[in-house]
C-alpha cells in the first residue's frame, strides 16, 4: 500500500540534510523524498512497503534526532478487474507428499564367506 510520512529529523547543515537524504533514497520501496517545512528540517517520504519506525530509527542512529510526524495512505488509481467466467476445477487439491517413505535407508554391507570383516578371530 501507498503511504506518505512525514519525519521530522534535527539536521544542522547541509552535509546532515544530504546524509539523510541518502539514507532515504536509499531504501527499497521509496519512491519519492523531499524537504518541508520552513527551516527544511522535515523530510516528506513516499512510497510502497516502507516500513516507518524502521525507517525513523535508522534516521536516529544515522543523522540524530529524529521523529515520526504522521503516516497517511494514498490513494492509488484503482484499477478495475473485469471478471471473467471462469470456473476453477474443485477437484484440484495440493500436492500433499506421501508419508509412507522412509526417513533413512539402512543396508546391511554384503559378508562373504572367504573374507572375515574381524581381524581378531
Amino acid at each position: 500500500m501507498k503511504q506518505k510520512m512525514a519525519i521530522k529529523v534535527s539536521m544542522n547543515g547541509q552535509k546532515s540534510r544530504s546524509k539523510a537524504m541518502k539514507i532515504v533514497v536509499g531504501l527499497p520501496g521509496v519512491e519519492s523524498a523531499a524537504l518541508k517545512g520552513d527551516d527544511k528540517t522535515q523530510i516528506e517520504v513516499t512510497g510502497d512497503g516502507v516500513d516507518a519506525a524502521q525507517l525513523t530509527m535508522l534516521l536516529r542512529k544515522k543523522v540524530g534526532f529524529a521523529e515520526l510526524v504522521s503516516v497517511t495512505a494514498v490513494g492509488g488509481e484503482k484499477k478495475e478487474e473485469k471478471k471473467e467466467d471462469k470456473k476453477e476445477d474443485p477437484k484440484a487439491q495440493p500436492l500433499v507428499w506421501p508419508s509412507t517413505t522412509p526417513y533413512y535407508i539402512y543396508e546391511v554391507p554384503p559378508t562373504s564367506q572367504y573374507h572375515d570383516p574381524c581381524s581378531i578371530m
